[in-house]
């Protein structure tokens, strides 16, 4: 486990912070450089644009800090952490010319979203929550000696689904039942109804029985390579999903950091916030996630996720998320 820099009732403070952040005063711009062929942004202007008091060296690692909010970046590695909550980056940090750089395309895509959220270009209110249970029918997803996936993916989406109607939601499922869907089919229903947020719902398997924690995933952006591969050609293609890419890691953060908070005390790692090209992403043309909320495979986490408490915990964390991500598109302009 990472040491905790803040008690609990501190941790996280990323996702209300950054929420409330006003940007209205002036910002000094960003400062570009190439490397190895690719757009880097300065560290130091980043730490002027987002109005960071303080920046730290301690040999390879670099942190950034402001109020409440604290960004740590080590140079050569591809995680980023903001106040404990981990994202992977799209490339690593690298050091050219006296200068830490960051990548453009990870200030562009996931720094700036998470600081700004209610300075997304194209982000818009909602009223309707798309829920995806994964798998189902002749498709049971990870199977251990509890139950299955589909069954798993169900119930949570059962909860949460009831919890965001007593809230006045328009809640769209797409499946109600142990039947099978196409990922194609999944996507052609989301894409029926305006005004939606897409979360879709997982439990995780490897072959690795020591493997564990919960992770969520958002659509690579554009020449950002899916989750533990290389690049490949089809990667500078601009998918549907790609005009969310803001939306899509803002949702995710609020999204993944509650349900980080919520399940602290059940001791399961976090994995962090990732890209990747699920075809159940890509095609969506709303705001959209993948949530996994743990490893069936794992002896430890079997059990909870078999156990209802747990189940309702993560179905209570993605509520509260999407009150999250919502109250921040609400404070546009403030």
């Amino acid at each position: 486990m990472r040491h905790r820099f803040y008690n609990h009732s501190h941790k996280l403070l990323i996702l209300i912070a950054a929420f409330i952040v006003s940007m209205t005063a002036a910002r000094a711009a960003l400062e570009t450089m190439s490397f190895e062929g690719k757009k880097y942004i300065t560290l130091r202007s980043i730490k002027s644009q987002y109005g960071f008091a303080k920046m730290t060296l301690s040999g390879s690692k670099i942190e950034l800090r402001k109020s409440k909010i604290k960004m740590e970046f080590t140079n050569g590695s591809k995680v980023c952490y903001m106040n404990d909550l981990k994202f992977g980056l799209s490339s690593p940090v690298r050091y050219s010319g006296g200068r830490l750089l960051v990548s453009q395309t990870d200030v562009a895509k996931m720094i700036d979203p998470i600081l700004k959220p209610s300075f997304i270009p194209n982000a818009k209110s909602f009223n309707t929550i798309i829920i995806d249970p994964g798998h189902g029918g002749k498709d049971a997803g990870a199977v251990n000696r509890y139950g299955t996936e589909a069954g798993y993916n169900l119930k949570v989406a059962r909860t949460l689904q009831a919890g965001l109607r007593a809230k006045g939601f328009k809640v769209v499922m797409t499946r109600e039942s142990d039947v099978y869907l196409t990922l194609k089919q999944r996507v052609i229903v989301a894409n029926r109804y305006p005004n939606a947020i897409f979360i879709s719902i997982h439990f995780n398997a490897s072959s690795r029985s020591a493997a564990r924690g919960i992770e969520t995933f958002t659509l690579s952006p554009v020449g950002v390579a899916h989750y533990g591969r290389g690049l490949k050609s089809s990667d500078y293609t601009t998918l549907s999903g790609n005009h969310q890419d803001s939306a899509n890691i803002a949702l995710a953060t609020a999204i993944h950091g509650r349900i980080k908070e919520r399940i602290d005390g059940y001791k399961v790692p976090d994995r962090g916030i990732k890209r990747a090209r699920f075809s159940v992403l890509s095609g969506i043309n709303h705001p959209a996630i993948l949530i996994e909320g743990g490893f069936m495979s794992n002896p430890s986490e079997a059990r909870l996720i078999e156990n209802e408490k747990y189940q309702s915990t993560v179905a209570t964390a993605v509520f509260e998320g999407i009150f999250r991500y919502r109250n921040a598109l609400n404070s546009r302009g403030r």
